[in-house]
């Protein structure tokens, strides 16, 4: 039923913006004023003596006009003034606080009007201006005071688009414009960029309706950050903000990017905990840092750490020959029905966990990198449905590296720090969206699988938070499949 009436009858899109839209705070703001101003007032007339009583008792026997003048006379003016004033203070306070009390209202209310303002500044509507006659009561011009006519100019809009404001129930903004075939048509198609910066928004996804393109923001995204502590990993999915999540099930293998110190190494560490808190255990992770650095550090604290040239090319093997063996026990199964993935038969995950790729390489002869890359591309190829998922870092993912097709199977990708336009490109591809850079440590951009680039800031860690002693306090056992 609900659907015959979204198709037939109604359907929900959110608030209409108008022509008058543009307008939306002052008219808000006014009522705001006029209803405090109104109720300050009367309260203030009716707590303060500023009326007297009337009729006097003591001009019973006086007459009507001398019962008037002594009334005038005695109403106390000041506290009449008094209480004007301090209605009209009342007025003026009221849409102040309104605006503190209720600043998510307000925001949403500023973001329509801006709207509005922005498809008028544009033209992006029709108008049609034609001259009126009209009438003077008076031309005192005239000696005999005869009525007067003259010519006006009034304009009325005779098209405006429908485009609607919507709030979801997760704080979404949600801004849908008519595919209606008019000429305003292909600009509603192309200036997503100047959105974002007009509303401070991010833009999340582009959805596809009938007659409709909504664009989904977020705003403020960097209100999403979460902390260490906030990572939990469940149902094949492992949330890094509170709006980006990272559903490794739909979306395998990521790829991070970053120069020196953007904070790949940190962020990593950061994943591997939110892996281990729920989805994962130690044994289920392999751990190759060629550098011998922060990532080598775990080694003694999982079972599967390595550093050295022969130990990495080992464990890309083995992961890659442990994948082929799941896919093949997995249609053993009794349970097992085409399409089913490694969760749903009771299996955990499997993540190879690899930082410095391109160093990595480097040290490797010819018939070495064949094999390396040729194992790499096996996993990012298969390794869904089985459950084995690659996590890599480098400082950029030049083709050289990930070529044969491998870095496009890394379907969630993350740019921390700063990075060059070229660098951009080879994470992203072309995109329309202005990419800069903030210096907030953890920063950058993430795909996550929606086709748009967002902000992201990566899990904050305090500068005393020490994971090794973290991860020594973690039991082997310490994941549990969800």
């Amino acid at each position: 039923m609900k659907a015959f009436i979204a198709k037939h009858i109604y359907q929900h899109r959110g608030t209409r913006i108008h022509y008058e839209t543009r307008y939306l705070l002052r008219r808000a703001g006014i009522s705001l004023f006029i209803s405090a101003f109104l109720i300050a007032l009367a309260l203030g007339l009716w707590l303060v003596p500023i009326l007297p009583a009337y009729p006097f008792p003591e001009l019973s026997t006086s007459t009507g006009w001398e019962e008037i003048q002594r009334y005038v006379q005695a109403i106390q003016y000041k506290h009449f003034l008094l209480v004007v004033l301090g209605s009209i203070l009342m007025g003026l306070a009221c849409p102040f606080l309104c605006k503190i009390i209720f600043f998510e209202r307000y925001l949403f209310m500023k973001q329509r009007q801006m709207i509005a303002v922005f498809v008028i500044d544009r033209g992006l509507f029709d108008m049609e201006t034609k001259q009126v006659e009209k009438e003077q009561m008076w031309d005192f011009s005239l000696g005999n005071q005869a009525k007067a006519r003259k010519m006006v100019t009034k304009e009325r809009v005779t098209y405006f688009p429908k485009i609607y404001y919507e709030v979801t129930k997760d704080k979404m903004i949600r801004i849908r414009f008519p595919l209606d075939g008019r000429k305003y048509q292909d600009t509603f198609l192309t200036f997503t960029k100047t959105l974002e910066k007009t509303l401070y928004c991010d833009l999340d996804k582009v959805i596809d309706e009938e007659g409709f393109v909504c664009y989904q923001f977020i705003y403020g995204i960097s209100r999403d950050r979460l902390t260490i502590q906030d990572l939990v990993s469940k149902a094949g999915k492992l949330a890094l903000m509170t709006r980006v999540i990272w559903d490794f099930d739909k979306l395998p293998h990521m790829l991070i990017s970053g120069g020196t110190g953007a904070g790949k190494s940190i962020f990593i560490l950061s994943i591997i905990k939110g892996l281990l808190n729920g989805a994962c255990r130690k044994e289920d992770m392999k751990i190759c840092d060629p550098k011998n650095a922060d990532l080598a550090d775990l080694d003694g604290i999982f079972p599967s750490v390595y550093s050295q040239k022969g130990g990495i090319l080992m464990a890309t093997r083995v992961f890659k020959e442990e994948m082929l063996a799941r896919s093949g026990e997995m249609k053993q199964m009794e349970n097992y029905r085409t399409g089913n993935n490694y969760r749903a038969l009771g299996l955990r995950p499997q993540f190879l966990i690899m930082d410095e790729l391109a160093s990595f390489i480097e040290m490797l002869d010819m018939k070495e990198k064949s094999e390396y890359i040729s194992n790499l591309k096996q996993i990012v190829m298969l390794g869904r449905q089985a459950g084995f998922f690659l996590i890599v870092g480098l400082q950029r993912p030049d083709t050289e590296y990930l070529g044969g097709g491998i870095r496009d199977q890394f379907n969630f990708r993350v740019a921390l720090g700063s990075n060059s336009d070229i660098g951009y490109r080879m994470m992203f591809g072309d995109v329309d969206k202005q990419l800069g850079f903030k210096t907030v440590k953890g920063f950058g951009y993430v795909d996550a699988g929606k086709g748009v680039i967002s902000e992201f800031y990566s899990p904050y860690v305090n500068p005393e938070y020490d994971f090794l002693d973290e991860f020594r306090n973690l039991s082997s056992t310490v994941g549990e499949m969800q």
